[in-house]
């Protein structure tokens, strides 16, 4: 029976299931009131409907990360499973016939200092549970008390709304993953048109030119290497931190299922510090709009194509028919014989080749 009752539990409020139940897409059940609720966390902006729920939007399966997509009735159109809900009718009438007493006894954890006294109080001054004995005679005597069942509902609320915000906060991530995702193909692609752009532009040129061409495409490839390594080390440090999220979240809701209540108390409180720091992003840097950008390794050889057009044969009046026979036009490289006048104001025309101006977006920003 003990399997069966953790089978009708609901992954968000992580108690039996509460009519009516509703199944989703990938076959995963809630109740209905608890889908809103999820489902209004990941869309605050859907305007709803006299309050029950939004028309439309979507969210994600607290079970699979599955995607769920409503229609125009919202949470309200989601199918109803009825063989869920007949189970749960059958275990809690099995469950009253074969449980005379309505009270478990547990083992309640006992007090360190005095072994014979239960923990039954919490120590508001030092944030403990204790014992009554410790209050009356021991060291939390001038200590603010409190019941222990008060305190334990208040920190299991504040666990659970740290785990809903963590829900929230890794559905943000996975789209940041994707859009860095998206960031790399874009800067892939635009390294991929602007070395058209260069080659295109050198293969009009002679052999004189081909260094320089080499040279230009090393430096846009260089720099959409180097864009590239950041981008995928910045998705490493997201899906890292997005990993030990989810394991945080399934560490406090393993802490739900706690049903000592004493117990609970002992892990509550270091459990909502390390989510109160892991919610935390501010660590994780952004790309700047614009990062992708490689327009600024744009080319232009108009003047250098005027100056290789004016390139002619140096002839002598006297020496014309002469050198007529001598001189040729190489084309793989070279325009036949030039005089040394005319190899050095080609060198002129052909400006040193400079690496780019980069752009302000280009550098990476990190959050303040």
């Amino acid at each position: 029976m003990d399997s069966l009752e953790k089978q009708l539990i609901c992954p968000i409020c992580l108690e039996m299931f509460t009519k009516p139940v509703v199944i989703l897409p990938c076959q995963h059940n809630l109740c209905r009131k608890c889908a809103n609720d999820i489902f209004q966390s990941s869309n605050p902006y859907l305007p709803t409907r006299g309050g029950t729920g939004a028309s439309g939007g979507r969210f994600r399966c607290p079970s699979c990360r599955h995607e769920v997509v409503l229609d125009r009735h919202g949470v309200y159109g989601l199918q109803r499973n009825l063989l869920v809900e007949n189970i749960i009718d059958m275990y809690k009438q099995e469950n009253i016939s074969s449980r005379p007493s309505p009270e478990r006894k547990v083992d309640q954890p006992v007090c360190e200092v005095h072994e014979d006294e239960k923990i039954n109080i919490y120590c508001l001054t030092c944030a403990v549970p204790t014992c009554s004995m410790c209050k009356v005679f021991g060291s939390h005597k001038d200590c603010e008390v409190a019941p222990l069942n008060s305190i334990y509902q208040t920190q299991k609320t504040e666990l659970s709304d740290g785990i809903a915000m963590m829900v929230g906060n890794n559905d943000r991530i996975q789209g940041i993953i994707s859009q860095l995702e998206e960031t790399c193909r874009t800067i892939e692609d635009n390294g991929r048109r602007q070395k058209s752009k260069v080659c295109e532009k050198f293969d009009h040129l002679y052999t004189i030119l081909e260094d320089r061409k080499t040279q230009m495409n090393l430096k846009v490839n260089a720099e959409q290497e180097e864009k590239l390594n950041y981008i995928h080390g910045l998705t490493r440090k997201y899906g890292d931190h997005l990993e030990s999220m989810t394991k945080i979240m399934e560490t406090g809701i393993q802490t739900m299922e706690e049903p000592e209540m004493a117990v609970f108390l002992q892990n509550a409180k270091p459990l909502l510090q390390i989510i109160a720091e892991a919610s935390n992003t501010s660590h994780l840097e952004k790309v700047e709009h614009g990062y992708e950008n490689m327009d600024h390794y744009s080319v232009s050889f108009k003047k250098e194509g005027r100056a290789l057009q004016n390139i002619d044969f140096a002839r002598d009046d006297d020496e014309e028919e002469e050198d007529e026979d001598e001189l040729g036009v190489d084309v793989d490289g070279r325009a036949g014989q030039t005089t040394s006048g005319e190899g050095d104001s080609l060198k002129e025309a052909l400006p040193p080749l400079l690496p780019p101006q980069p752009m302000s977006t280009c550098k990476p920003a990190t959050s303040s």
